[in-house]
């Protein structure tokens, strides 16, 4: 019986499956292979032996592993034990000189680093299609919004490029994290790796190389959860910046400014109650579901204040904190992406609300050519601001108030007056630093060619 909505409502296959029991006994199994492989070649345990612990791999099965862990309570031994049973005289072999996190903190490494991996290309996607955005709508001029009011005009372009350069830096920030967390360890019950002997570095190096990641330089029982919170931070913030971009869209659909609006198939309903409704319902999930993610940021830092060289206080949350952070962040990600990718722009509206303020808005325009030809900026303000408040309490466009004031009358002309308060004509570099991102960016990306193929 399902009843988390991770397991029928929310996040791809394909990250399920790397937190998956099956994936995760998987990557256990591996490291205990990589861990008879080492030994094995240091001489610490009979080559066959290390060989028949990799072909019993193959026999280990989770419904066994589960039942022995109904009698014993004790997962890891649980595994070991069916891991055992398929070794034959081998099965003595398996698990020396490891304790449990050797294994368990080892395989944690491996499935981040598949997540990193499937997170990086579909970051790169929305990137790429924020930047598609940026560039087709760089000269798309619309009202610029501070505090809610609307103020001088910007452009859907720009907006969308401040959006590709903070997922720029998030995939910056993910790739300086991934060495710190993609590591494992062969340390032993508190760190000392006195169960290995004289070995133990080699033992921990040669474990990982045949993982291909790192080994934890220092550790004790456990690998120190400083790293693991970085990622779930990094998460947050990834979770805040596409809760941003979904609250933006989200206002942008009010039925009070529709410039855009998310696609709505054909057969699609709005509301039970009211069937004219269409609904941000995607942007909504996103903003939700950012929350979760937020959430698992103090658990997963209380994870790292463990007693001495461990206790278990940390096992039950990761359990649920990192499976749920990677499926569900994974899953607004590409929410986000395909809000994006199918956006809905209505052009009419975009210019409407430009003029909504009959060029109030355009204030600052008429202040700064008004200082330019000598008024002074802060006299070009006065005389800028008793006009508007003309124009507000009369509804006059602003410049019928301004051409009533004769100080400007006597510095600007109807024409100078009409092109200042011309929307289109006061967006300043919006469109070249647009297409200079784009140079930046449009960039082609080998990692994620390759995965494709």
């Amino acid at each position: 019986m399902a009843i988390h909505p991770i397991e029928f409502r929310y996040g791809s296959s394909e990250m399920k499956r790397v937190w998956s029991e099956e994936s995760r006994l998987q990557k256990m199994l591996m490291v205990e292979v990589a861990l008879a492989r080492a030994e094995s070649e240091l001489g610490m345990i009979p080559e066959s032996a290390a060989r028949e612990i990799e072909e019993g791999v193959r026999g280990v099965r989770l419904e066994r592993v589960k039942e022995i862990e109904d009698e014993i309570h004790h997962d890891m031994m649980a595994l070991v034990m069916a891991l055992s049973e398929k070794c034959g005289e081998a099965g003595k072999w398996v698990h020396y000189g490891a304790t449990s996190n050797d294994i368990l903190d080892t395989a944690t490494a491996l499935q981040f680093k598949e997540t990193i991996t499937i997170l990086r290309r579909e970051l790169q996607r929305l990137q790429d299609e924020l930047l598609k955005r940026a560039l087709e709508h760089k000269a798309t001029v619309c009202a610029g919004r501070t505090h809610g009011q609307i103020g001088v005009p910007t452009t859907y372009g720009l907006r969308f490029a401040i959006w590709a350069s903070e997922i720029e830096r998030h995939i910056t920030r993910l790739e300086e994290l991934t060495p710190r967390i993609t590591v494992g360890k062969m340390s032993g019950a508190v760190g000392t790796q006195a169960s290995f002997g004289r070995d133990g570095i080699k033992v921990e190096e040669l474990t990982m190389k045949h993982l291909k990641i790192r080994p934890a330089e220092v550790s004790n029982q456990v690998i120190q959860r400083d790293r693991h919170s970085e990622f779930i931070f990094w998460a947050a913030n990834l979770a805040t910046t596409l809760e941003k971009i979904g609250i933006e869209i989200r206002t942008l659909q009010r039925s009070e400014i529709g410039e855009v609006e998310e696609s709505f198939t054909k057969d699609q309903i709005g509301s039970s109650t009211m069937p004219h409704k269409r609904n941000p319902i995607k942007s909504e999930q996103v903003c939700g579901l950012a929350r979760i993610i937020r959430g698992m940021v103090e658990p997963e830092l209380l994870n790292n204040t463990l007693w001495d060289e461990r206790d278990l206080t940390n096992s039950s949350s990761e359990r649920i904190i990192f499976p749920e952070t990677c499926i569900l962040i994974d899953h607004i990600l590409r929410t986000a992406t395909k809000v994006l990718e199918n956006l809905k722009f209505h052009h009419k509206k975009i210019e409407e609300n430009l003029e909504l303020l009959k060029g109030l808005n355009m204030s600052e325009a008429v202040m700064i050519e008004l200082a330019k030809k000598g008024v002074g900026r802060q006299k070009a303000h006065k005389l800028v601001r008793e006009a508007a408040k003309i124009a507000r309490e009369e509804g006059l466009h602003l410049r019928e108030a301004l051409l009533r004031d004769p100080t400007i009358q006597k510095e600007m002309t109807r024409e100078e007056i009409e092109y200042a308060t011309n929307p289109h004509n006061y967006i300043g570099t919006a469109i070249q630093k647009v297409e200079r991102l784009g140079e930046r960016l449009q960039k082609p990306h080998p990692d994620r060619e390759s995965n494709d193929s």
